[in-house]
């Protein structure tokens, strides 16, 4: 009995990147209201309250008024949030409703699949952290001392956060376990890295503690875009920065070529 040739794949066929990107991109782009609005209401909302508080009793870096120092870490956290959440859910949903089949089956390879993910999370961060800026510049005017250290740090969180989202799409079977990933170590991370205060009004040991934190050095290195000034050196938090997005590439993709939890 003779042995059936082996089926190979068509090489003839153009790469299925550019429709999960545009995918993935009008995903949240349909539902604006919710994805990019509602983010934004929230940043307001806790900009409104601490800069009532604040005002006029914190001063940071010695001239930065709070509502100003404010502002970055409040974009930097809405960043964060969204690029995390849009891989996330979009993983979840299609392993959900089923349709997850439908990204198995073209040839696309993990490299593809990651890049479209990332991409998309990225561009949702960068949408979100722009709009707040905008609906800032209503109460402070707030110049940008550097764009590119601003661009470069915006671009790496948003990846940080968007391949995390990728992973815990990738861990999680049900939405409870995205909301346990999401509550137990997104947000403390988020709300614990310098969003509204200076680590340096904090004790010694409490700072010694944030440092370990990878959220922190993002935050940092961000509102050294605008202000030139920081908690520590930006280079310093950008090699921080970049070894954690690096090892989480690695990480997300080495789970994508293995196929773990999408074609067992």
């Amino acid at each position: 009995m003779s042995s059936l040739p082996l089926i190979k794949p068509r090489t003839d066929m153009g790469s299925g990147f550019p429709t999960l990107l545009r995918k993935e991109l009008s995903r949240f782009w349909k539902v604006a209201f919710q994805t990019i609005a509602a983010p934004v209401l929230t940043a307001l909302l806790y900009l409104l309250v601490f800069a009532h508080v604040l005002e006029g009793r914190v001063q940071v870096y010695g001239t930065v008024p709070y509502t100003a120092f404010l502002i970055p870490g409040l974009m930097m956290m809405s960043m964060l949030q969204n690029s995390f959440a849009n891989p996330s859910s979009s993983l979840m949903q299609s392993r959900i409703t089923g349709n997850l089949v439908f990204i198995l089956l073209p040839p696309l390879s993990h490299r593809e699949i990651f890049s479209a993910y990332i991409l998309a999370a990225i561009a949702r961060g960068l949408c979100v952290g722009a709009c707040v800026w905008l609906v800032a510049l209503f109460f402070v005017i707030l110049p940008v001392a550097h764009i590119l250290w601003v661009l470069v740090f915006g671009v790496l969180s948003c990846g940080i956060m968007g391949t995390l989202g990728l992973i815990a799409g990738l861990w999680s079977e049900k939405f409870d376990h995205l909301a346990a990933f999401q509550n137990f170590l997104i947000m403390p991370a988020t709300f614990l890295s310098g969003v509204f205060y200076s680590i340096h009004s904090l004790p010694p040991f409490w700072q010694a503690v944030s440092r370990w934190n990878p959220i922190f050095y993002t935050i940092d290195g961000f509102r050294y875009g605008f202000f030139a000034v920081s908690d520590v050196s930006p280079w310093h938090s950008l090699a921080a920065v970049s070894a954690v997005f690096i090892v989480l590439c690695f990480f997300a993709m080495r789970l994508l070529a293995s196929g773990y939890k999408l074609r067992n």
